[in-house]
């Protein structure tokens, strides 16, 4: 089991992780339109917008880039798609662009690595 100590690391270290994807992806010319989003049904680490296309990006750091790809499970998939559609109800004038559903894989000493359309629900 983890301590509160090692849990408040991982935390910490997942919202650097999610920061430095933004400007990633920012760079890339997407408007960050929410980040860190939690909500009961699941958690959205990052939602951002360039042109017509809506994505709702998991980002995840790991020592490899395999490791990154495979921390994204068809569980967390399902609770991300869920809070996906729970924004989305929120927000009706988003409802026309297309959605996609992307992974952002971080591993140390390299390039951030963007992967569009990552999965479908």
């Amino acid at each position: 089991m983890r301590t509160l100590d090692s849990r408040r690391r991982a935390y910490g270290a997942g919202r650097k992780a999610e920061l430095l994807a933004a400007w990633w992806l920012r760079l890339k010319g997407y408007r960050i339109l929410a980040h860190g989003l939690r909500l009961p049904v699941g958690e959205i680490d990052l939602i951002a917008r360039r042109g017509s296309c809506l994505a709702f990006v998991e980002v995840k750091r790991r020592a490899t880039s395999l490791a990154a790809l495979e921390a994204v499970t068809p569980r967390q998939r399902r609770r991300i798609l869920r809070a996906a559609e729970a924004w989305l109800a929120r927000r009706p004038d988003l409802a026309g662009l297309d959605l996609r559903f992307d992974a952002l894989l971080l591993v140390p000493g390299q390039r951030p690595r963007h992967l569009p359309d990552a999965w479908r629900p």
